[in-house]
Formats: C-alpha cells, sequence, structure tokens
C-alpha cells in the first residue's frame, strides 16, 4: 500500500450521526462530494449494496468494495474509487475513513492510498495533488457533518 495522502480533522458532532450518515451511503457521498472545490453539480447516478456511482460536472465516480466496520466509539469505512474526469484524466485510489469519538466530538482521519493516474495530466495530479484533494475530502465531511447537526 502506498499512501498518498493521509491526514484528520477534529468534527463537532458524534459517532452516532456519523453511523445515520452511513445507512445511506449514494446520499451521504453526493452531499459530501457536492461540497468539493470545482464542482458544480453532483448526482447519484446508481448505488448497490456495496457500490456507489456519482456523476459530477467533471466526470464519473464509480466507489466500490465499500466496507464498514461499525464499533461503539469507531467507525471504519474502505472503498476503491475510479474517478474518470472527462477524457484526460482517470484516477484509481482506495480510501480508509477513519471516525473515533473524542472528547470534542469525532476525529475524522482520512487515508487514500494506491493512487494511479496515467498520462501527461495524471503526473501532476499524483504529484501535486494530494494535499488540495486530501484536505478537501476532511473538509467536505467536517462541513457536511456539522451541517447535519446542527
Amino acid at each position: 500500500m502506498s499512501i498518498w495522502f493521509e491526514g484528520s480533522r477534529e468534527i463537532d458532532c458524534d459517532i452516532g450521526q456519523v453511523e445515520r450518515a452511513l445507512e445511506n451511503p449514494g446520499e451521504l457521498y453526493v452531499e459530501v462530494v457536492g461540497l468539493m472545490p470545482g464542482l458544480t453539480s453532483v448526482e447519484l447516478v446508481d448505488q448497490g449494496n456495496d457500490s456507489v456511482t456519482i456523476r459530477t460536472n467533471e466526470g464519473l465516480m464509480k466507489r466500490t468494495n465499500i466496507s464498514k466496520s461499525i464499533e461503539s466509539d469507531r467507525v471504519v469505512v474502505e472503498f476503491d474509487e475510479r474517478y474518470e474526469a472527462g477524457s484526460t484524466v482517470t484516477t484509481t485510489s482506495h480510501f480508509l475513513d477513519e471516525f473515533t469519538s473524542s472528547d470534542k466530538g469525532v476525529v475524522y482521519r482520512l487515508v487514500m492510498s494506491d493512487v494511479e493516474a496515467p498520462g501527461f495530466l495524471g503526473f501532476f495530479y499524483q504529484k501535486f495533488g494530494s494535499s488540495k484533494t486530501g484536505n478537501a475530502f476532511l473538509t467536505a465531511y467536517k462541513a457536511h457533518l456539522e451541517e447535519q447537526s446542527a
């Protein structure tokens, strides 16, 4: 496993809220991805037992092999993602989302690994996009979950 991005963020919500949000991963992912910079339209195309397909203004995002582990004070979600951003770049990666109860709410830890993006633009994305992309996901989850708890 090659880690591309790892970071965490404190979220003002409780672990039960994270569990409830994950009851419908398609809805959760549409809401979170919709908060990402540069995305103006995000819609759910398909949802299966362990997969979600989302269309954005940039392309098609397929999340597969979604697995959840829920404990009393911790929730871990893992999935593989293939994002076809138009005809220019297709990225594949593995996500690990870990939510752990804390005194202040929940600590959200994101690990993105095994990122592949072929071609010239893909090279630049792999080389320079990790911090921007990873931090955007941390911020989007924080904004979404805190809005739901308000």
